[in-house]
């Protein structure tokens, strides 16, 4: 066992599986719903990135690679500044969502380089031009493009032309979990000295704004080398510093002169320390102030060419008179070889050094993107924020029946500057790579959103903030099994506890399905647009009023696979608790009503072979929406294979099953694919096997949707040709559009209109899998469709696992298909090795799109490497 897995058993012992200090501070604040206090929900306009310097926030705090207590009290962020900018460099910057011509976007180089679940090693690459940062051009540019056009990145600027850029690297190395060194390397990668200030900063989240009873915290100098904190619910804390230049200190509250015109009661805001440094207005004033809620260590340097010059703090509980003893340097050494122990457990043994560093950067991302989330819904609707009165408006608005939501947790996040909020189908798909480094904080995750400060009283899950009512795929039940298995394939625990703990909130949420989103009770359900954001011809949430119903063949399919995954879970819980059999016969009994109604429903055309949506519209004939996309090949999803032997083990469940069987078969119903196979006794699946084969057949085919990188969302046969649908006397068209999305439909930043998205591509490999386990040989495809290749199920899902791979690995030429034109950049000796997990790809090229660190789900290309490399050897 490894130092860090050690530490992770102790961790185990605590009511939430949680270290006290991490990664918790967001990348973006501003922007965001719960700091909207706006009548029109305009979050972008009322909160923007202008205001974040001299703004002080609501329900949270950002910075640049910070890191906070897991109450956000306290926050260690860094800034820098190049002698040019207007602001200092304290947050990413990004566009707001009406200033991209593809939604918001971060413009930032940035990295999570590494980290460890107890976060005892933290590493960030942040890479700052040595010119003007280009705040207006990338405004400019990108206002001025079209939807067709692509965005227009930092890369394009120029700033990064002849590596005229500083490498910023902050390592975090604890001694314990209070006791935190941190190290800052600034290298210049230019041909010219460059001057440069750095700042490591030390501030208050601001809650005492709005409660006035609070003891205001501060932070006070000791002596040139050191400060300490105090705080009503915090510890003291001493924050260690190195022959600093200056020591600047203010407070973290709004210049009110700026945001509201209201002239200042005070020179300390929130904007002081970067006008001290920039305009050097009233620097000596912040120079002489000895005490505040934010403070600044002051670093100038001027960097010669390829030289690196480090900076040196310590964060810790501990009052020391030699927080520097000789040799404390060797703690990054030791923290680093830690965690290089504990991924040389958990990672495949021998592998290609490139998948490696893949692997490590994909689950580095995810570890980063920990964040403290602080929401009460039912407090933001009734209250001001300072600047704009209670409104009567905001009663009856957004997220105006979620007033039982409260959030103050620690939350892993999809993309901490994009998406910095959770969303439910994220989360799960993020617990899966979460699992591999922490199987204990996976499980607590998906706990977590079920709790009842998340899930409505009726069962609902909490979408995201934008819509918290909004819908997304039922994957919960799925990502539980996989963390799960997961953990028992690492450690061989079968901890049933946590399935039991999960099912009873998964029942309730199940039944809000079976009640809310079945309008007709024939087991044919809705959902709207079901994460899948513009995939439909147009809006599938629109409210038609009962003049017309869409019937959806991915809300049926995603409840047959619910419904098959609890029947797992009951499963796998029963081989230990019989009491659980009578449940698994329930969902079993549930499935093949659902099958049938997928089946034998208008969903499934008998001429094209394949499911589409079906509208409904009063006096009119059923019309299948013939539009060839992933909606269509859901149905594959659900799928399980029961394992010869367990059914032996559950006579009742067996019994039934049987029972179920003849009776069905005898009054000639539908009876969903089940056949017996040498390793298992049943398959269970939407699809028959001559169903499976037609949709394979598309799914195969390099002109429809397999791509080089992996299955689009849309397939290509609709570059040709166009589907049109008139509804209402308006018509709707799509057409295959394999990068950023042309539509402003779901705020317009991501298209399911022909890219590959990661989490679609890992359940197309995994359910593959599973029909090949069962089938063996026995059924063989071509691949790719009309080549002539013929492999078994097993063979295509290891095709399909190495075209995405390929979108990451280096070809050749030291190429990566994600960076596509940038490549010039990621093939310079120091930016080689770094990857960024990009939220999805473009269907032809394969180059990244959308989120640029959106390892929350496309982490799981690090679990898709493991099972290949497997299969490999």
């Amino acid at each position: 066992m490894s130092v860090e897995a050690r530490r992770l058993e102790e961790n185990k012992r605590k009511p939430v599986p949680l270290v006290k200090w991490g990664p918790y501070v967001s990348e973006r604040q501003w922007g965001t719903v719960r700091e909207d206090y706006s009548t029109d929900g305009d979050a972008w306009h009322y909160f923007p990135f202008d205001h974040a310097h001299c703004r002080a926030y609501r329900w949270g705090e950002d910075g640049l690679a910070g890191i906070s207590d897991y109450y956000q009290n306290l926050c260690f962020t860094l800034a820098l500044w190049n002698g040019k900018d207007p602001i200092l460099k304290e947050r990413l910057f990004g566009l707001g969502n009406y200033e991209g011509n593809h939604g918001e976007d971060v413009k930032e180089l940035y990295y999570y380089l590494d980290n460890i679940p107890t976060h005892t090693y933290m590493q960030y690459l942040y890479k700052y031009p040595q010119q003007a940062f280009p705040y207006e051009l990338l405004r400019t540019e990108n206002r001025n493009k079209s939807k067709l056009d692509p965005e227009y990145e930092i890369l394009d600027t120029g700033v990064f032309n002849n590596n005229e850029y500083f490498d910023v690297t902050i390592t975090y190395a604890k001694h314990d979990d209070e006791d935190i060194f941190i190290k800052i390397d600034i290298t210049n990668r230019f041909t010219a000295a460059a001057p440069i200030t750095i700042l490591p900063t030390l501030f208050f989240y601001n809650r005492w704004q709005y409660t006035p009873d609070m003891e205001k915290p501060s932070i006070s100098l000791v002596n040139k080398s050191s400060v300490i904190t105090s705080h009503p619910k915090l510890d003291n804390f001493y924050f260690y510093f190195l022959n600093a230049d200056d020591r600047l200190f203010t407070e973290n509250e709004t210049n009110t002169e700026i945001v509201t015109g209201i002239p200042n009661t005070s020179v300390f805001t929130k904007d002081a320390i970067g006008n001290a440094i920039i305009n050097q207005k009233n620097k000596p004033v912040l120079r002489n102030k000895k005490t505040g809620t934010k403070f600044s260590a002051v670093y100038n340097f001027t960097i010669n060419p390829g030289e690196t010059q480090t900076v040196y703090c310590r964060l810790t509980n501990t009052q020391s008179k030699a927080p520097f003893a000789k040799g404390f340097e060797k703690i990054f050494d030791i923290r680093k070889q830690e965690a290089d122990d504990f991924y040389a457990l958990i990672l495949p043994k021998g592998i290609d050094a490139d998948l490696l560093n893949i692997q490590r950067q994909a689950i580095a991302g995810v570890l980063w993107s920990k964040q403290y989330y602080h929401f009460d819904v039912e407090r933001w609707l009734t209250t001001s924020d300072g600047i704009t009165p209670a409104s009567a408006t905001r009663l009856t608005g957004r997220n105006s029946d979620w007033t039982h939501l409260m959030n103050q947790d620690i939350i892993s996040m999809p993309d901490t500057w994009e998406y910095p909020w959770y969303a439910a189908w994220d989360l799960a798909f993020q617990t899966i790579s979460l699992a591999v480094a922490d199987a204990d904080f996976a499980k607590h995750q998906l706990l977590l959103i079920m709790r009842e400060w998340y899930m409505k009283p009726d069962g609902q899950l909490p979408a995201y903030e934008w819509n918290f009512s909004d819908v997304n795929p039922p994957v919960q039940a799925w990502a539980a099994l996989q963390v799960y298995y997961i953990e028992q394939k690492q450690t061989g625990r079968n901890d049933t506890e946590f399935l039991k703990k999960i099912f009873q909130k998964l029942l309730i949420n199940f039944t809000w399905w079976v009640n809310r989103k079945d309008v007709k009770g024939n087991n044919i359900f809705e959902g709207g647009f079901l994460g899948l954001d513009n995939i439909g011809v147009f809006n599938r949430s629109f409210n038609y009023q009962g003049t017309m119903q869409l019937e959806q063949a991915d809300g049926t399919s995603w409840m047959g696979m619910y419904a098959l995954n609890m029947m797992d879970i009951a499963v796998e819980i029963a081989l230990h608790d019989s009491s659980f059999e009578d449940t698994a016969t329930k969902f079993f009994e549930h499935f093949i009503f659902i099958a049938e109604a997928l089946n034998v429903h208008n969903l499934w055309n008998d001429e094209d072979k394949f499911f589409y949506d079906v509208l409904n519209v009063a006096g009119a004939e059923p019309m299948p929406l013939r539009i060839r996309s992933i909606v269509g090949l859901i149905p594959l999803f659900a799928v399980s294979n029961i394992f010869h032997g367990e059914l032996d083990r559950l006579q009742e469940f067996k019994k039934r099953i049987n029972w179920f069987e003849n009776y069905r078969k005898k009054n000639g119903k539908f009876w969903p694919n089940e056949e017996r196979g040498e390793q298992f006794e049943i398959l269970l699946s939407l699809v028959k096997q001559d169903r499976l084969i037609n949709l394979l057949t598309y799914l195969l085919d390099e002109n429809e949707f397999l791509s080089q990188g992996g299955i689009r969302a849309l397939s290509k046969y609709h570059l040709e040709h166009p589907y049109t649908t008139t509804v209402e006397g308006i018509a709707y068209t799509i057409q295959y559009d394999p990068g950023d999305s042309t539509s402003n439909m779901f705020g317009g930043n991501s298209n399911w209109r022909g890219p590959v998205w990661m989490p679609i591509n890992f359940l197309i490999i995994q359910s593959i899998r599973k029909y090949g386990q069962f089938y063996g040989d026995s059924l063989q495809v071509e691949c790719p469709t009309g080549s002539g290749n013929k492999m078994n199920l097993e063979q295509v899902a290891d095709e399909l696992t190495r075209r995405v791979i390929t979108l990451f690995q280096k070809d050749a030429d030291g190429n990566r298909k994600i960076y596509d034109s940038y490549n010039w950049f990621y093939k310079k000796p120091e930016n080689q090795d770094l990857i960024l997990f990009y939220e999805y790809f473009h269907g032809d090229s394969g180059r990244g799109l959308g989120a640029s660190h959106q390892t929350g789900w496309t982490a799981l290309v690090a679990e898709l490497i493991s099972e290949h490399t497997g299969k490999l050897k």
